[in-house]
């Protein structure tokens, strides 16, 4: 599949959008009474779009990626993910998620955590047919050959890859993505930058990609959602105009800089 078109979402019809958030709050009961921890959130992503996210720690990134996936509930507002109830979107499995932390079960070999979505809530051991083969997925994130390797044999930067391979393994349409590139070296993150990059064009998979980092935020985003903090709210999204494929040497480029610069202006404001 080749690169998603990158028409602005506010240009785009009911039917191309793969989320939408109206006036989403979500607040907890704690020790010292009722926390926000959003408030508010209205937002649309097309489909096929790359959003990334940053914000303080605190403001709600992580939660605002799990409300998506159904794994907290709103107390306000709704969530529609391809034009359904988030719930709804999740037992069609419709989307995926990858961690900071690969996740990956020890015992099980690379090209059998790929296919574990395949197996999970099937009863008696069923596997239902993947759109993409194991085998083609592992060859996408650059693992061919390491078919049969154990988890414990591969470097972090390794690890992602298969847990990236693993979310796509159903085909979803959102891909939500909790910094998983932080716990890396900066030349395995960077590296990794890239290697996403192609594969979001090679699948048009819609991408939610949180991050605490300026740089990978400009680099991989179309568009940045900033989140302010206490409680977490839409600061500002910013539209990063420049061209795909990107590589590396962007980022010595003044207009990325300049992009980079606004955007630590705006995050210094939340």
């Amino acid at each position: 599949m080749g690169a998603p078109a990158l028409a602005p979402a506010a240009n785009a019809g009911a039917d191309d959008l793969a989320l939408r958030l109206d006036g989403v709050t979500v607040t907890f009961d704690t020790d010292h009474g009722l926390l926000t921890a959003l408030q508010d959130i209205s937002l649309s992503v097309r489909s096929g779009e790359f959003l990334t996210m940053l914000g303080p720690s605190g403001c709600g990134k992580s939660t605002l990626l799990r409300t998506v996936a159904d794994l907290l509930p709103v107390s306000g507002g709704t969530v529609s993910v391809i034009g359904r109830p988030a719930s709804e979107a999740r037992r069609a499995r419709q989307i995926s998620f990858v961690f900071q932390d690969a996740t990956l079960m020890p015992w099980l070999s690379v090209i059998d955590n790929i296919r574990l979505p395949l197996e999970v809530g099937r009863g008696n051991g069923a596997i239902i047919e993947a759109p993409v083969p194991a085998e083609e997925l592992l060859a996408m994130v650059g693992l061919k050959g390491r078919e049969r390797a154990l988890p414990h044999e591969l470097s972090g930067g390794m690890r992602q890859r298969v847990a990236i391979a693993r979310a796509l393994i159903c085909h979803p349409k959102i891909l939500l993505m909790d910094e998983p590139f932080g716990a890396l070296d900066e030349i395995k993150r960077d590296q990794l930058n890239v290697e996403l990059l192609r594969i979001w064009q090679e699948t048009g998979t819609t991408i939610l990609f949180v991050t605490h980092s300026i740089p990978e935020a400009v680099f991989l985003g179309q568009r940045v959602l900033m989140l302010a903090a206490n409680p977490g709210r839409v600061r500002e999204v910013v539209d990063i105009d420049l061209p795909y494929p990107r590589d590396l040497a962007l980022r010595d480029q003044p207009e990325f800089i300049e992009r980079a610069a606004h955007l630590r202006q705006v995050l210094e404001t939340c």
